[in-house]
């Protein structure tokens, strides 16, 4: 834990406009510690504030390919925000340089930092308070898909390699199976039969991408409500923030997880089942805010694949905590024995929910197509 004194030493260190008066832990944030820095300027006495952020390291092994995706991936976004009119100040995150030059520090004890301009007037929410921060949450990432349409996705790395590789995953699950480290395996074989009763649609959007079928697009990874600035005067979505995870991979997966986490009707580590299912009416409206918010950049197989992108990113969440139970719970925390087990079933329900409701999802999205007759 640094001292005030040292967060003002390393704040300095990147090109601020002011003098620091202020230093203040900001935000919820589990991964990255968070600090807002206020500045004030000598010739105005206006005030500018700041975002300092030490990386970690132990999630994030390299810190300079994690900077170099962000660096790129923002510039590119504020090209094309002012082609559009637009703030880029406000509508993307603006990366501060440090003096020597280059976008991050590293001290002598190994920890690296970053540094982000403050967006004034905005605030962003770690629960849906209101069915239209879900909407606007979805038009706001689906914004970020089109700005991105044109982008590289090939030129970016994999800051955490295999991330939403399903094949992968699935891989990994059925070691965690055949090692059982714990003995745990004999007590959840409906849920290890649930897994492999569906391992072949484990490979599709995976073989899809091998193939073309799907383009690589520039992806989020992490698209929960709490990623996305809502402007506090008019309600709406206007910056998507926190970028550690952005990397190649499919439209899908951002769609996916959003439905995963968004549209259940209950808590992640939920124990009773019954209350957990797909919210048809919250699949819908986010739907369509993804849809309008990619304003066409989506091709017709992507759209159509929209329900398995759903379904495929909540089988696989429950893979995961179903193989670190299986491991001894060594990546997810957890607050009482058996919490993983309980994550991995609420997400096993919501996979057979959405497999009742199959025909209807797909009707949904097929209305989103362009043409279709609403």
């Amino acid at each position: 834990m640094k001292t005030e004194r040292e967060l003002k030493g390393i704040a300095e260190q990147f090109c601020l406009e002011g003098q620091v008066e202020l230093i203040e832990p900001y935000g919820s944030g589990h991964i990255n510690d968070t600090y807002r820095v206020t500045c004030r300027k000598s010739d105005s006495g206006s005030m500018r504030r700041y975002i300092l952020q030490r990386m970690n390291h132990e999630v994030f092994r390299n810190p300079r390919e994690l900077m170099e995706n962000v660096v790129h991936v923002t510039d590119f976004l504020q090209q094309q925000i002012r082609k559009a009119g637009g703030d880029p100040e406000r509508e993307a995150i603006n990366v501060i340089p440090q003096r020597e030059g280059g976008y991050w520090v590293e001290l002598q004890d190994g920890t690296c930092w970053r540094m982000y301009l403050f967006v004034e007037g905005a605030t962003s929410y770690d629960a849906v308070e209101r069915p239209r921060d879900f909407y606007e949450s979805a038009v706001a990432f689906g914004h970020f898909q089109k700005l991105l349409s044109d982008f590289p996705a090939a030129s970016l790395y994999e800051t955490i390699p295999n991330f939403h590789n399903t094949v992968d995953r699935l891989r990994q699950f059925q070691e965690a199976c055949d090692q059982d480290v714990c003995g745990r395996a004999r007590e959840v074989e409906p849920e290890i039969r649930f897994v492999l009763d569906r391992q072949d649609e484990c490979r599709i959007l995976c073989d899809m991408l091998e193939k073309g079928q799907l383009p690589l697009r520039v992806t989020h990874n992490d698209t929960k409500l709490n990623n996305i600035l809502i402007d506090d005067a008019t309600g709406r979505g206007i910056c998507v923030i926190d970028l550690d995870t952005v990397m190649p991979g499919s439209a899908l997966y951002d769609y996916g997880d959003s439905i995963r986490f968004g549209a259940n009707t209950g808590a992640e580590d939920e124990r009773d089942l019954s209350k957990i299912s797909c919210d048809l009416k919250l699949f819908e409206l986010f739907t369509r805010g993804y849809m309008e918010g990619c304003e066409g950049s989506l091709t017709e197989k992507e759209i159509r694949m929209l329900p398995m992108g759903a379904k495929l990113m909540t089988l696989e969440c429950g893979m995961r905590f179903l193989t670190d139970h299986l491991q001894g719970d060594q990546y997810f925390k957890i607050h009482r024995p058996g919490q993983n087990l309980d994550r991995a079933r609420t997400q096993f329900r919501m996979v057979e929910d959405m497999e009742k409701k199959w025909q209807e999802m797909e009707r949904i999205v097929a209305a989103c197509l362009p043409g279709a007759d609403l």
